[in-house]
């Protein structure tokens, strides 16, 4: 791996973004003020037994009460974008129907303050929490809830798209497919292949609905989606490797992006989804595609597999102890930043996608607030590292223009609550107060920020 005691702002190109990022759930708090319906997260966090240490997003950040103050850092570190999220469920508590005023008031509020610092807004409209209204009548499982999000996406875009020109609609619909529908570890806890397979089915077409949505409601509407991408590797280059590698990428990869790329579904790399076709209508093959204006990339960790004797799954992924040969961050994951090179090579490959933004990647260690200071030698080491691939993929013409933090600041954590801490930014979450980690002074000298 090459030096990185060169890496400068400027390697990077003048038009490039630098962004940090979070999400509604993770950060609002506000669980049920102002008219704010329940989620699928309040629910299942609600339920007990479900989050490590009982923890709950019913306060997380309260970025809702708080985001002046945290915008203020994202500016005072250097940063010219803020990724947030919409909640769902904020706007309309009962996913469809009735508008909440307040709920849309807030996100004016975070555009604005945004706006009024100098930092792009880049809201993600789906973001995991959606309204426990929608979930009771069958949730992504329910056809039905193509037009719903259609419903939800035309009221934000109405109301934020005079101001907001860079869009997401999805964040890594694999995340909550596989771990929410699939596997149940998530939200809603539900563990069927039936539920996942018409689930990611009507996430593809949603997909293409809210894109289309902001095309016809923003002026100038610049509209992308993110995928989480986990390069696959096994011991060996056998056949029946080659098999495996194969059929896992397909459920934790290709089945997300190929059918919006109009590529269909790869079914013939992995039999397990060949039940999709039950939830295929005629028409969905052209409905279902996008020309996206970028595709966000995330990344984290690769992921090993090893072949498994089963017709119809051929692999499965190894435990995380097999990666012990690698630095390994708080949330088990290896550390090994070539595979974000990877990751950007390969959707650069497909040659449907005009531009690639790095719209997460981070790192959980085990931080300690000492004297008013976090070192967090780890994680400035993970960023240069990671950023050195991005300047690679640039110099090798992959077009990658922008990268976000993950995270602005340290929040809850999904199913592992709050032990893991993401942020450049740390937060005690008993009293809320913030404090600036060494990981972000370092992106305020490279961004070129005045120290403060």
């Amino acid at each position: 791996m090459a030096a990185m005691t060169d890496l400068q702002r400027g390697d990077f190109g003048d038009e490039f973004t630098w962004g940090v990022a979070h999400a509604s759930y993770q950060v609002e708090g506000a669980w049920d003020a102002d008219g704010k319906g329940p989620s699928i997260w309040d629910a299942f966090a609600h339920g007990g037994g479900r989050i490590r240490g009982g923890a709950t997003g019913d306060v997380a950040c309260d970025f809702y009460h708080r985001y002046e103050t945290d915008t203020d850092l994202v500016r005072e570190l250097g940063f010219d974008a803020q990724r947030f999220s919409i909640s769902w469920p904020r706007v309309l508590p009962d996913g469809v129907g009735r508008v909440n005023p307040a709920g849309l008031d807030f996100y004016d509020r975070v555009v604005d303050a945004c706006l009024e610092r100098g930092v792009q807004p880049w809201p993600t409209l789906y973001h995991w929490d959606l309204p426990q209204a929608l979930q009771d009548r069958g949730g992504w499982a329910n056809r039905s809830i193509v037009g719903w999000f259609e419903e939800y996406v035309q009221v934000v875009a109405e109301r934020l798209g005079d101001r907001v020109r860079d869009w997401m609609v999805f964040n890594e619909p694999c995340s909550f497919l596989v771990v929410g529908h699939l596997l149940g570890y998530h939200a809603p806890g539900v563990r069927s292949l039936r539920t996942y397979l018409a689930g990611t089915h009507h996430v593809n077409l949603a997909q293409a609905v809210g894109a289309r949505v902001l095309r016809a409601t923003v002026a100038d509407a610049n509209v992308g989606t993110t995928h989480i991408v986990t390069p696959m590797t096994t011991a060996g280059d056998t056949e029946r490797d080659r098999r495996a590698r194969a059929s896992l990428d397909v459920i934790a990869n290709r089945i997300f992006w190929e059918p919006n790329l109009g590529l269909g579904y790869p079914v013939d790399d992995a039999p397990l989804i060949a039940g999709i076709d039950r939830y295929r209508k005629a028409g969905d093959d052209e409905d279902v595609r996008v020309d996206w204006d970028f595709v966000g990339v995330q990344y984290y960790q690769r992921q090993r597999v090893l072949s498994w004797p089963v017709p119809k799954l051929r692999g499965i992924p190894l435990p995380r102890k097999d990666f012990r040969r690698y630095e390994i961050t708080a949330m088990g994951w290896e550390v090994q930043p070539d595979g974000l090179y990877e990751s950007l090579e390969r959707w650069h490959a497909y040659g449907r996608i005009p531009t690639l933004i790095v719209t997460e990647n981070g790192a959980a260690f085990p931080d300690h607030l000492v004297e008013g200071r976090v070192h967090d030698d780890r994680r400035i080491a993970f960023y240069r590292d990671h950023l050195a691939e991005v300047r690679r993929a640039l110099g090798d013409g992959i077009p990658v223009h922008g990268y976000f933090c993950w995270s602005l600041m340290d929040n809850f954590e999904w199913a592992e609550g709050y032990d893991p801490r993401f942020g450049l930014v740390h937060v005690d979450f008993d009293t809320q107060a913030r404090t600036v980690k060494d990981s972000g002074r370092w992106f305020q000298g490279f961004l070129g920020a005045d120290a403060t």
